[in-house]
């Protein structure tokens, strides 16, 4: 794991912590926050399920320029 993808996993983690404790300080009723809590979480969860897709998708395209980069220099075709 590079520098970057450990200080974005750094950066989710403690905005998780800290959403995490705003939210048990919160005067809200147990089943009201129980409720909030995994809203946040399913949010949170969908939204890095597209980042990862996302980025899928770009290492893909990558890969492919990549490729036909290669085979354009090396006169190979498939």
């Amino acid at each position: 794991m590079n520098t970057n993808a450990k200080f974005l996993m750094g950066i989710i983690g403690a905005a998780a912590a800290g959403a995490v404790i705003g939210m048990l300080m919160a005067p809200e009723k147990g089943t009201d926050m129980r409720r909030l809590m995994k809203n946040t979480a399913n949010d949170w969860l969908t939204a890095f399920s597209d980042m990862l897709a996302n980025g899928k998708g770009k290492v893909a395209d990558v890969k492919e320029n990549l490729e036909t980069a290669a085979n354009r220099y090396t006169g190979a075709t498939n």
